[in-house]
């Protein structure tokens, strides 16, 4: 046996069987005080939350499992398979929530068809000799109002019969009980009839029993879950399986009996004085970070990943499937890149293709660029299978809103990648969506698996030229109906006439979304100004060369970056005072003439000094 600590905290507990936690189901479980919302992806990862969604409390366990995410019923958080990332705040439509809202999660781990986990667990679950070879049969479990030491103590003195002689008692044959104490929480019981088999024995056959059935044998083990200081739950398992036909009449004969037992410990523990309850430490998270997502300072990759696989998924385009070196992937949200910091010294952003709650992996695809500098080269020709990439947790200055009644997501040939996550989510959601693919042929579909299991919803739009793409984008954005809402993603000259079009249809700049690839824009960085600071007491002078960015960091101000070409929106500042110069193709044209925001990284002052809320 594998040896056992004595602190509870520290030790694996069952806190479900395998059929309490099928797919698409949320099971209520409990632990030492703990509530848990316990339940298994469409990858088969059990997760073993706290049962409680981190807005106001209410219950995850009578939540909805889509197979990727859980919803909690009362407004509508939504929480990542593996991570318990906040993946959507419905109240929030427009923003990615913060990485930081995040439930707390158990490990757990599947073993003699239970599910065990535990406050802050200690190695691996317990290792039962008698359990390890066989196929293992799972009884019914009973919840006890008693102590965990006064189940276990009754349990020593529980008798059953052998699954192959269910009528021993009828014919009056012995049965002796074998007690083997395993731990505090569990114990082993085998139970062997003996005597004559003369009289009327059933003969039923089973797999458990061994030598002749007069001398036929089985073995159970039963497992306490301590659920409070007086509430307990036995979870019993056989070490053999009956014969099919057997099954029913097993589970029959060992419920009755524990229904008797767990009489009897009830009746007892009723007569002494109710123990204190255990009380579990909950964790607050500050009510801010739901409604000011905040990002983390600088270019800092924080991650490990492996290259778990890397293949051909269209024409001039490599896909990676990242994996983490250990732990799980933090929580990302459709739309979301990352930073991948490449062996020769180059940063470049991808975005990650999965739907959200997909979070074993993260997925990307590379086009190699026929002007590359060095960043698609090297993940063509030089980065392989089993390569340890650093990169930067996601970042999502492109959030999908799922309070849309309908979504178009226009790609254009790799500007599939952020929508492809998207289209999966909506169509999860059973949202309405349209996917518009603009390619040069068939062979430039990236990603074509997934792509063709969208369905109908997926519209592709092959070998257009320039005029007849404008045309066939002119067509799809005639109209605005209500609620509708505008995804664009491709190579600069379509995305700027989409957004053209879009405008002259009528649509409003807040339905429109958009993310380039780069930013195309000639920057002028010959202008020399004043930087105040209103948060810091400071006023910086940015020369002529230099970015607000760079004087920012130079001076020990840390501003979130990620591309620093004024595309991807992640060092936006406010701006209190002076007029932006703005040269970045991240904001619209609305937010351009507001004059509130601007980028860092490559926006400048057209007025002598700026003052910036940092």
């Amino acid at each position: 046996m594998t040896p056992v600590a004595s602190d509870p905290f520290t030790l694996w507990h069952p806190v479900a069987s395998d059929h309490d936690v099928p797919h698409r189901h949320v099971h209520h479980g409990q632990l030492l005080g703990r509530e848990l919302a316990i339940w298994r992806a469409d990858d088969d990862f059990v997760n073993v939350w706290e049962n409680r969604c981190l807005h106001r409390g209410v219950r995850l366990s009578i939540g909805s499992n889509d197979g990727t995410e859980l919803r909690c019923q009362y407004h509508g958080w939504r929480y990542a398979n593996r991570s318990a990332g906040c993946t959507y705040i419905p109240a929030h439509p427009a923003d990615a929530p913060a990485r930081t809202i995040c439930n707390r999660t158990f490990s757990a781990v599947e073993r003699y068809g239970l599910i065990w986990s535990g406050e802050d667990p200690v190695g691996e679950p317990p290792t039962i000799d008698v359990l390890e070879s066989c196929a293992p049969f799972g009884l019914r479990n009973l919840p006890v109002n008693a102590s965990v030491e006064m189940t276990v103590q009754y349990l020593q003195a529980h008798r059953f019969c052998p699954s192959g002689r269910l009528d021993a008692e009828s014919v009056e044959m012995t049965v002796e009980m074998t007690v083997e104490w395993i731990d505090d929480y569990s114990v082993a019981l085998t139970a062997t009839a003996g005597g004559s088999s003369s009289g009327s024995a059933s003969g039923s056959s089973s797999g458990s029993a061994s030598g002749s059935a007069s001398g036929s044998s089985s073995t159970a083990v039963f497992f306490v879950q301590p659920v409070d200081s007086g509430r307990s739950v036995i979870r019993g398992v056989l070490t053999e399986t009956p014969p099919e036909g057997d099954q029913l009449a097993v589970l029959r004969h060992h419920a009755v009996g524990l229904n008797g037992l767990v009489a009897a410990i009830e009746a007892e523990a009723a007569r002494l004085p109710a123990p204190e309850p255990i009380m579990p430490a909950l964790q607050q998270v500050p009510i801010h970070l739901a409604e000011l997502p905040e990002a983390p300072s600088g270019r800092i990759a924080s991650l490990r990943v492996q290259v778990n696989r890397k293949w051909s998924t269209a024409e001039g385009v490599a896909a990676f499937e990242l994996v983490p070196l250990q732990g799980v992937l933090p929580t990302f949200q459709p739309g979301a890149h990352i930073d991948v910091h490449l062996p020769n010294g180059l940063i470049r952003q991808y975005s990650i293709t999965n739907g959200a709650g997909q979070s074993s992996c993260y997925r990307i695809g590379v086009k190699l660029e026929p002007d590359s500098t060095g960043g698609s080269v090297c993940l063509h020709e030089t980065v392989r299978e089993g390569d340890v990439l650093a990169i930067s947790e996601p970042r999502n200055n492109f959030p999908l809103r799922r309070d849309s009644l309908r979504t178009i997501l226009l790609a254009g040939g790799i500007g599939i990648t952020p929508l492809l996550s998207m289209a999966q989510t909506l169509d999860r959601m059973d949202l309405g969506f349209e996917l518009h693919l603009f390619v040069q042929s068939e062979d430039h579909i990236a990603f074509r698996d997934v792509v063709d299991g969208l369905g109908e919803s997926v519209v592709p739009h092959v070998g257009l030229s320039p005029p007849e793409t404008v045309g066939e984008i002119r067509r799809l954005v005639a109209e605005h109906p209500p609620h509708t809402h505008l995804y664009i993603c491709g190579p600069g000259p379509m995305l700027e006439a989409a957004r053209l079009e879009a405008a002259a249809a009528g649509w409003p700049d807040d339905a429109v979304h958009f993310e380039y690839f780069k930013n195309t824009t000639e920057i002028d960085d010959s202008s020399t100004f004043d930087v105040a600071l209103a948060r810091s007491a400071l006023t910086l002078t940015v020369g002529a060369g230099q970015t607000i960015l760079e004087v920012l960091r130079e001076h020990g101000v840390s501003v979130p970056s990620s591309c620093e070409q004024g595309a991807c929106g992640t060092c936006v500042a406010t701006v209190l005072e002076g007029e932006p110069d703005h040269q970045d193709v991240y904001l619209n044209d609305s937010d351009h003439r507001a004059g509130d925001r601007m980028m860092t990284c490559v926006s400048r002052s057209k007025s002598d000094r700026l003052v910036l809320d940092l």
